[in-house]
């Protein structure tokens, strides 16, 4: 990427300007993260990239993030971000891991192999819909599959107004119908399962081969882990593009509007239920069950919905005594050094 950027082609938007004080529209430099390392970031600003050495002093940071340094290019803080994206850390842990900020669209990316799954784009869809962010289906390798009309198709059903583009993002005329949302100053993310074809698409998109890849597994179309870290790079045109990871657990969190708007349809005709609390299971005068038997519901979407709202209270439940613990850990702390202080003044 080039040394100097303007702020516009960085992603600069009123959002951001308007958040700056009087004091820092002359004294302080904005700079958006680029990478996120475990012990630094990258960043880039108006005088070019840089690395910013972590402490534990720094606050939570993302790739996407906009900050102010000072003259000495330290962090003084993070702007409000205009959207995040955030699930429940991989494995055992009870904690947030935040995936990437300030993003216009996502390109939920998934491949038209055997690895196609309408469960896994809909848990995509949730997050990208609690992070209140334009989601767009992209479905990869149209070229090697035969009946990509008909997947294409399935994928559409979910929401008649869901933006669903089936390609070869190896092609660049193919891969060409993207650019309607990578126009100058956006950014857009790039999520979706591990050879899903997320970085072949990235470099299509850059023009070059920046990122690495690696094919799929032939006897399951399972992929394998290509992109070991999240990338913001800047496309030919300024816009932003941000590469994922593949994703194999992704675990929702405090996500139940997302999963709300997701299943708008589900939530609207159990609306019409004749109980409030109503789990459309074996109550009577259930109007989703009925939707179901109708065939305006499929029952397949109605598993999807219960499995991941209840996936989603169990991890905000956790999360949330978690929170109280700490707050109450570090009220102890608190208490224990105010007490030392008085008997050292004692």
């Amino acid at each position: 990427m080039n040394n100097l950027l303007s702020l516009a082609s960085l992603g600069w938007q009123p959002f951001f300007q308007q958040q700056l004080h009087l004091d820092e529209w002359d004294n302080a430099i904005p700079a958006r993260v680029l990478e996120h390392h475990k012990s630094e970031i990258e960043v880039a600003s108006e005088a070019g990239r840089q690395s910013i050495q972590l402490t534990h002093l720094c606050p939570s940071l993302t790739v996407g993030d906009w900050i102010l340094l000072d003259g000495e290019k330290r962090i003084t803080r993070v702007l409000e971000r205009k959207s995040c994206f955030r699930r429940k850390a991989s494995g055992s842990k009870v904690s947030v891991q935040l995936i990437a900020a300030n993003v216009d669209t996502a390109f939920i990316v998934c491949s038209l192999n055997d690895d196609f799954n309408l469960n896994r784009i809909e848990r995509y869809l949730s997050l990208t819909h609690e992070a209140q962010v334009e989601p767009v289906i992209v479905l990869t390798k149209a070229d090697l599959c035969p009946g990509a009309d008909d997947l294409r198709n399935q994928v559409q059903q979910l929401d008649s107004l869901l933006c669903v583009e089936a390609l070869n993002g190896l092609d660049h005329e193919s891969s060409g119908v993207l650019l309607n949302w990578c126009t100058p100053g956006k950014t857009v993310v790039m999520l979706g399962s591990s050879g899903a074809g997320k970085s072949t698409l990235t470099n299509t998109l850059l023009g070059t081969p920046l990122q690495s890849t690696s094919g799929i597994r032939e006897d399951d179309s399972k992929g394998r882990h290509t992109t070991t870290r999240r990338s913001l790079l800047v496309m030919p045109n300024d816009a932003m593009i941000l590469d994922t990871p593949g994703m194999r657990e992704l675990q929702l969190t405090d996500c139940e509007q997302g999963v709300a708007v997701t299943f708008a349809d589900i939530e609207a005709v159990a609306r019409q239920c004749r109980y409030g609390n109503c789990q459309h299971d074996s109550e009577p005068e259930c109007a989703v069950k009925d939707a179901i038997e109708s065939g305006e519901l499929e029952e397949r979407r109605l598993y999807s919905y219960r499995k991941l709202l209840r996936e989603q209270e169990i991890n905000s439940a956790s999360l949330a005594e978690r929170r109280a613990n700490d707050k109450e850990l570090s009220r102890y702390y608190a208490r224990t050094q105010q007490q030392a202080k008085r008997i050292k003044r004692g």
